[in-house]
């Protein structure tokens, strides 16, 4: 009976074969065809209503010049098929499959083979690709159709085992990609699958799409708790200031502050930017700000996957007390040359994606700011800042800071003064890699990253027509340049040893650099006498260098054990010196320490239940400890898509950037090395529970945490000022009389974060989006600065936010809202003045209650529209308009304080109001 329903199918399938054949042969042909087969194929398959699908993508650009003559289509594309080298045949879904003839048959998923598999075995192994580029795709998932499945690791590659005996279809899924079915029959071994799925963004114009999911987020419950992952193709539909920004999408995520509208950092669950492990391509980067912190570092056309980790993070990762960043770079287009580029208000992009031969790819992306409407926008509102300096030195007087001072030049008034600033500021970030892969089971990559930030907001104050009319003559330059950047390297060997084992070795080099000059010197001549000089302001230099080499080891046990074990050993060299009034050297600290680290963990399945223990050993040679961390993840399958999962592990944090105080300024910050004893080693235990529920369609979830903090560090200046006695040895203190030495202190304290999470996401459609709300508190306990518990500087109580996309035709719509309560800050009440060890006088706040206030709460609204088309036709190109705080919300950023005629002045100084920005992408694919 089976043999006779078989024969009965193969007869049913040629005969279906034999009618497309003939459909082919009775429709004819007889006009010119130019341009690539894509476009030709294109063009035939809409005049014929046809389907087609090139399983060889390299072939898509093969350029055709040909003019039937009244040809029938069948003996037309065998003539082509000749001239070019190509194979075509009609599958048994009717669609027309083209691939390269000189070429060995490759498993790809549209296809079909003779000598398919009729069941999947127990094993099989293999790698996930892109489609169009051949670029391995990291994290991707591969499964049994409602059953099991596993994950691909950094380098595309993945074993699934223990496969139900009858299976026939399995699942590929990777964010902004179409879901693909993968038959038993579609592949003819079970080593070495090579699995292409199609991005949504790039769909080829005929192609059967067997599912189509639009989503921009992902919140993975498979392996990982509290794990978020961003489609960087997609960040484009989303609003932006002025460039597409990956952590700026992160912030409308729950847990993650999105009220920090001046810092692309990531503020997760209570902790603070230099608390988040962020490696590109396996390297740390120690900042990931450009201009004042509006954007991060990260071009998104150099980048390939991104995956955050808010908390209860494995023992894979160490270092950081918050969360960790794991950005992968692009390996560049493997099948065909590559070009494209962005021009927005902002800045310029452009990036080149080559391949030579079928085992190197390169990709090279450049970004490059320019002095337009939104950069000026930005700019301007960080020089008010500066030039309100400036004012309130020439009403204050020489060598004072926030108060009256002797001797007021313009007595009050500076009207007239002539106050210039000159705009020299730009960023740009270079990426670079480099892929060969000499064997089918190893890979060699060099990635190559810097990011530079140089920023020069000097003011040139000449003199005002009041005092030259006095014989007053002075110049006042007052210095506010910045340069920062990264500076990052790695070269990473990937092993495929077996199915079961895979190895990944890397050598890495990154550098944080920061040098910061707010020197002012002011020359004053009197009626001609002599010139006197007068300078204030600071030096600040940061220079951070980190050395590394790791070995990470995975080896699938068995279907229920997954094995991660590696090395790492770091070398850092920390200096940090700060310099005040040119003069005084307060603080030059040049250290350098190694940190060694082992870990091991095992993921296990028993049933229902998935479990990763593991443990990460740490010894830092400054102190000379030995450092464990053990860790814990669970997910526990309830009912069908429910979940409950829940984590719990203790970090340890060993190069820390230190907080410096300034309550008239705002704070600023710089890393340094920990000594053990007034810089100790800070410390963090997590503990996260949650439920989530997840459909086809839809994605619920509520996830409550706690985490303890433990030596944190801030740094502040202060000057002990004491009155002069009258004789030595004590007596009664002189009138007017004191003394005062400048200090350096580090606080030290601890603190605790805890909050509640709830989301619910739209996965799928033309319309999707999420709704979150965290209720959160963070509280920190230094003695220096109160007996009791007080709110962190990152405190945000409450925070809601929306996120809106749509698909109509060739037009994308987007919109976000994001609502927080106020951040705290802490207020000056008073001042006073003292006499510095260099002769010169600065006026002081009397602090209030450490951050006893908060802001006025935060809102925007803010909406995009892309438009996608083909520039001459043939380029793939987007316009986007994007318009940033719809409603022109005058948030505050923060206060800022001075001292006038005695009386404490408050300014608000508020957050940029309506901004538009207009985007032009074009790709040559």
């Amino acid at each position: 009976m089976k043999k006779l329903i078989t024969c009965f199918l193969l007869c049913i399938s040629q005969l279906i074969y034999a009618q497309n054949v003939k459909s082919l042969s009775q429709i004819t042909v007889n006009q010119l065809y130019t341009g690539t087969l894509q476009s030709v194929l294109t063009q035939i398959s809409k005049e014929n209503s046809l389907k087609f699908s090139i399983l060889d993508p390299e072939i898509g650009s093969i350029e055709i010049i040909e003019r039937p003559a009244n040809q029938s289509l069948e003996e037309f594309l065998n003539l082509l098929a000749k001239k070019k080298k190509l194979k075509w045949y009609v599958g048994e879904d009717g669609i027309l499959y083209f691939k390269n003839a000189s070429k060995n048959e490759t498993l790809n998923i549209e296809q079909s083979t003779k000598n398919g598999l009729h069941e999947f075995p127990s094993r099989i192994s293999g790698i996930v690709k892109d489609f169009q580029t051949g670029e391995a795709l990291p994290f991707a998932s591969v499964s049994v159709k409602g059953g099991k499945g596993t994950t691909t690791n950094v380098d595309g590659y993945f074993t699934l085992q223990n496969i139900p005996k009858g299976t026939k279809l399995l699942l590929v899924n990777y964010l902004g990609y179409k879901i693909r079915e993968v038959s038993a029959s579609q592949i003819s071994s079970p080593n070495n699958v090579v699995l292409e799925i199609e991005p949504l963004s790039k769909q080829l114009d005929e192609v059967v799409v067997s599912t189509a999911k639009e989503e921009l987020m992902k919140v993975s419950s498979d392996d990982q708790i509290s794990t978020i992952k961003l489609s960087p193709a997609k960040l484009a539909t989303l609003p932006n200031i002025g460039e597409r920004d990956i952590f700026r999408g992160f912030q409308l995520m729950p847990g993650i502050s999105g009220s920090n509208e001046a810092s692309s950092g990531l503020y997760v669950r209570g902790g603070t930017p230099d608390q988040n492990l962020v490696l590109y391509d396996g390297f740390t980067i120690y900042h990931v700000d450009h201009l004042y912190g509006f954007f991060s570092a990260f071009n998104s056309n150099a980048i390939k996957d991104v995956q955050l980790y808010k908390g209860g993070f494995d023992a894979r990762y160490g270092g950081r007390l918050s969360s960790v960043v794991q950005l992968t770079g692009k390996e560049g287009n493997a099948k065909n040359i590559n070009v494209g580029g962005d021009v927005s208000l902002l800045s310029m992009n452009v990036f080149a994606e080559v391949p030579l031969g079928d085992k190197f790819s390169s990709l090279i992306a450049f970004r490059r700011s320019y002095t337009g409407g939104i950069y000026s926008k930005i700019f301007n509102k960080f020089n008010t800042s500066t030039q309100s300096n400036a004012q309130n030195q020439l009403q204050q007087g020489p060598g004072t800071r926030g108060g009256p001072g002797p001797g007021g030049l313009l007595g009050g008034n500076n009207r007239f003064a002539d106050i210039q600033t000159i705009p020299k500021s730009y960023f740009y970030d270079l990426n670079a890699k480099f892929t060969y892969k000499p064997t089918t089971k190893d890979i060699i990559s060099l990635s190559i990253f810097n990011g530079t930030d140089d920023l020069d907001n000097s003011t040139i104050i000449s003199t005002p027509a009041a005092l030259a009319s006095r014989g007053i003559t002075f110049d006042n330059t007052t210095n506010d340049k910045t340069n920062y950047g990264n500076l990052g390297s790695s070269l990473k060997w990937s092993h495929r040893y077996s199915d079961k084992l895979y190895s990944n070795t890397l050598i890495s080099y990154s550098q944080y650099y920061s040098t910061r000059n707010r020197l002012s010197t002011i020359n004053i001549t009197r009626n001609n006498g002599t010139p006197i000089e007068i300078k204030s302001g600071f030096i600040q230099d940061n220079n951070l260098e980190d050395y590394s080499i790791r070995s990470d080891f995975e080896y699938k046990m068995n279907a229920s054990n997954d094995v991660n074990f590696g090395l790492q050993l770091t070398h850092n060299k920390i200096k940090y010196d700060y310099t005040q009034n040119d003069t005084v050297k307060v603080l030059n600290r040049n250290n350098a320490g190694n940190l060694a680290a082992f870990y091991v963990q095992d993921n296990i399945k028993i049933g229902f239940l998935k479990i990763t223990p593991g443990v990460r050993v740490n010894q830092f040679s400054v102190t000379n400890k030995v450092y464990v961390e053990p860790r814990l993840n669970l997910k526990l399958a309830l009912l069908e898509g429910f979940n409950f999962v829940a984590a719990a592990g203790i970090y340890h944090q060993f190069a820390q950037r230190v907080e410096q105080e300034d309550i008239l300024n705002g704070s600023s910050n710089f890393w340094l090395l920990p000594n053990g004893d007034n810089i100790p080693i800070s410390s963090s235990k997590h503990f996260i529970a949650g439920l989530n529920y997840e459909t086809k369609n839809y994605y619920f979830s509520v996830e409550g945490y706690y985490k303890s903090l433990s030596d944190i560090t801030q740094y502040s200046l202060r000057v002990q000022a004491r009155p002069t006695r009258g004789r030595e040895g004590g007596g009664p203190p002189t009138p007017g009389g004191t003394t005062s030495t400048v200090l350096e202190n580090f606080f030290i304290g601890s603190g605790s974060a805890k909050g509640v999470e709830l989301m619910a996401q739209k996965k799928a459609g033309a319309y999707n989006g999420w709704v979150s709300y965290t209720l959160a508190q963070v509280l920190n306990n230094f003695d220096a600065f109160s007996t009791k518990d007080f709110p962190a500087s990152q405190d945000v109580r409450n925070e809601f936010k929306m996120v809106h996309t749509y698909r109509w035709k060739k037009f994308d719509f987007s919109a976000t809202w994001i609502y927080a309560t106020g951040r705290p800050y802490t207020a000056p009440e008073g001042g006073y003045t003292i006499s510095l060890p260099d002769g010169s006088t600065r006026s002081y706040n009397i602090v209030g209650a450490k951050n006893g206030k908060r802001l006025p709460d935060y809102h925007r609204f803010d909406i995009a529209a892309v438009y996608n088309f083909k520039l001459f036709k043939n380029l793939p190109s987007t316009l986007s308009l994007s318009t940033f705080n719809v409603y022109n919300r005058k948030n505050v950023w923060y206060k800022q304080f001075s001292i006038v005629d005695n009386q404490l002045v408050e300014v608000d100084v508020t957050n940029l109001g309506i901004t538009p920005n207009l985007t032009l992408s074009v790709r040559l694919r």
